[in-house]
Protein backbone atom coordinates (compact mmCIF):
# COMPACT_ATOMS: atom_id res chain seq x y z
CA UNK A 1 0.00 0.00 0.00
CA UNK A 2 1.52 3.31 -0.87
CA UNK A 3 1.29 6.37 1.44
CA UNK A 4 -1.09 8.14 -1.63
CA UNK A 5 -3.27 5.15 -0.99
CA UNK A 6 -2.85 5.48 2.91
CA UNK A 7 -3.62 9.03 3.70
CA UNK A 8 -7.45 9.58 2.62
CA UNK A 9 -7.99 7.14 5.72
CA UNK A 10 -5.87 8.71 8.10
CA UNK A 11 -7.74 11.98 7.13
CA UNK A 12 -10.63 10.43 8.08
CA UNK A 13 -9.12 9.15 11.69
CA UNK A 14 -10.13 11.70 14.89
CA UNK A 15 -7.35 13.07 16.52
CA UNK A 16 -6.72 10.73 18.98
CA UNK A 17 -6.20 8.16 16.78
CA UNK A 18 -3.55 10.39 15.02
CA UNK A 19 -1.70 10.48 17.53
CA UNK A 20 -1.64 6.95 18.47
CA UNK A 21 -0.45 6.54 14.90
CA UNK A 22 2.37 9.38 15.47
CA UNK A 23 3.44 7.61 18.39
CA UNK A 24 3.20 3.79 16.86
CA UNK A 25 5.51 5.36 13.92
CA UNK A 26 7.67 7.64 16.06
CA UNK A 27 8.70 4.35 18.00
CA UNK A 28 9.25 2.18 14.98
CA UNK A 29 11.86 5.09 13.54
CA UNK A 30 13.17 4.74 17.22
CA UNK A 31 14.65 1.10 16.03
CA UNK A 32 15.62 1.63 13.13
CA UNK A 33 19.46 2.59 13.74
CA UNK A 34 20.17 3.80 9.64
CA UNK A 35 17.89 6.87 10.45
CA UNK A 36 19.34 8.74 12.78
CA UNK A 37 23.15 8.91 13.04
CA UNK A 38 23.52 10.26 16.76
CA UNK A 39 23.92 7.92 19.51
CA UNK A 40 21.49 8.16 22.38
CA UNK A 41 22.85 9.08 25.94
CA UNK A 42 26.14 10.54 24.10
CA UNK A 43 26.74 14.58 24.41
CA UNK A 44 27.63 16.20 21.37
CA UNK A 45 29.35 19.65 21.30
CA UNK A 46 27.25 22.37 19.23
CA UNK A 47 28.84 25.62 18.31
CA UNK A 48 27.20 28.35 18.86
CA UNK A 49 27.92 32.29 18.75
CA UNK A 50 27.77 32.43 22.63
CA UNK A 51 31.10 34.25 24.21
CA UNK A 52 32.11 34.96 20.60
CA UNK A 53 32.28 38.46 20.71
CA UNK A 54 33.95 38.73 17.67
CA UNK A 55 31.07 37.18 15.29
CA UNK A 56 28.62 40.81 15.94
CA UNK A 57 31.12 42.18 13.84
CA UNK A 58 32.36 40.22 11.48
CA UNK A 59 28.56 39.53 10.65
CA UNK A 60 27.90 43.39 10.59
CA UNK A 61 31.29 43.66 7.78
CA UNK A 62 29.48 41.21 6.04
CA UNK A 63 26.13 42.24 5.60
CA UNK A 64 27.43 46.03 4.59
CA UNK A 65 30.05 44.30 2.08
CA UNK A 66 26.71 42.56 0.28
CA UNK A 67 24.71 45.67 0.78
CA UNK A 68 27.21 47.37 -1.04
CA UNK A 69 28.03 45.11 -4.00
Amino acid sequence: MTLTELLPAIEMLPASDKVKLIRILAEQLDTVEEIAPLEALKTYELPTPYNLFGAGAELMQAMQASTQS
